[in-house]
C-alpha cells in the first residue's frame, strides 16, 4: 500500500486531525495522486439524516486533513503490524489515542470503464475516549451522487453504505458488529457506489489478514 504527500488518511476524532501522509508514506513506499489533496469527508451529525446514531457515541464530524504533513497535537500514525492487506496503525492526537486499519482495494472496476479517480481506502477505527470500536468507513476516492447509498457486500449479505462527499458509512448502525465479524470470517468484501457524474464503480477489499490485525489492535488501543 503507497500513500503520497498531500493524500492523508484520516480516522476522526471529533474535529481532531488523525496523521500526516510522511509517517504512512515511510512505512508504506511513496506512491504519486493524479490530483492535489482534498479533505477527507464530514461524517453527518446524528439526526440529520435517516441513518441512525452509533449506540453510545455522540455525533461528531469526520476529521480533515492537514495541508501539511503535520497531524494535530504533534501525533503521526505508527504503524505497530502489517497483516496480509491490512496496516494496523495507532496515533494520539490532542492526547487520545486513536487506532484503525487500513486497507486499499484488490481491484477496482469503473462503468464506463477507464474514468479517473484518487485512491480508495478502507477503514476500521477505534476511540477508546469515545467508546467507538471497530467503526467501518470507506473513501472511495471520487464524490458520490448526492442523496445515493451504496452497498457493502461480504459474507453473502448486502449492507447499506450511507455516502456524504466521497465517505461512506453503514447505514444501520446496529448491524456493524455484525458486518465486522462476516469481514473477518470473509475473503474479500464488495462496496458499490455511483460516482456524481453517475460512472458506477466496484471496489474488492481482500480481508486477508484483516482479523489478525483487529486483534492487535484490540490490544493496543485499551485506552
Amino acid at each position: 500500500m503507497a500513500m503520497s504527500v498531500g493524500k492523508m488518511l484520516t480516522i476522526l476524532a471529533a474535529g481532531a486531525l488523525l496523521c500526516g501522509v510522511s509517517s504512512l508514506a515511510q512505512a508504506q513506499g511513496a506512491a504519486k495522486d493524479a490530483t492535489p489533496a482534498k479533505p477527507a469527508p464530514a461524517k453527518p451529525a446524528a439526526g440529520a439524516k435517516p441513518a441512525p446514531a452509533k449506540p453510545a457515541t455522540a455525533a461528531k464530524p469526520e476529521a480533515k486533513p492537514a495541508a501539511a504533513p503535520a497531524a494535530a497535537g504533534g501525533a503521526e500514525p505508527t504503524l505497530i503490524g502489517q497483516f496480509g492487506s491490512w496496516g494496523a496503525y495507532t496515533a494520539t492526537p490532542n492526547g487520545k489515542k486513536v487506532c484503525f486499519a487500513l486497507a486499499k482495494p484488490a481491484s477496482s472496476k469503473t462503468n464506463p470503464p477507464n474514468r479517473p479517480r484518487d485512491p480508495a481506502y478502507a477503514f476500521i477505527s477505534t476511540r477508546p475516549a469515545e467508546k467507538v470500536v471497530n467503526e467501518v468507513s470507506f473513501m472511495i476516492g471520487y464524490a458520490l451522487k448526492p442523496g445515493s447509498e451504496s452497498t457493502l457486500e461480504v459474507g453473502g449479505a448486502s449492507y447499506a453504505m450511507y455516502t456524504q462527499g466521497d465517505g461512506l458509512w453503514i447505514k444501520n448502525a446496529a448491524e456493524e458488529e455484525k458486518m465486522v465479524e462476516a469481514m473477518r470470517k470473509a475473503s474479500d468484501v464488495v462496496v458499490k457506489g455511483v460516482s456524481a457524474k453517475g460512472t458506477e464503480t466496484i471496489d474488492t477489499f481482500s480481508l486477508k489478514g484483516l482479523s489478525q490485525a483487529l486483534d492487535q489492535l484490540a490490544k493496543d488501543c485499551r485506552r
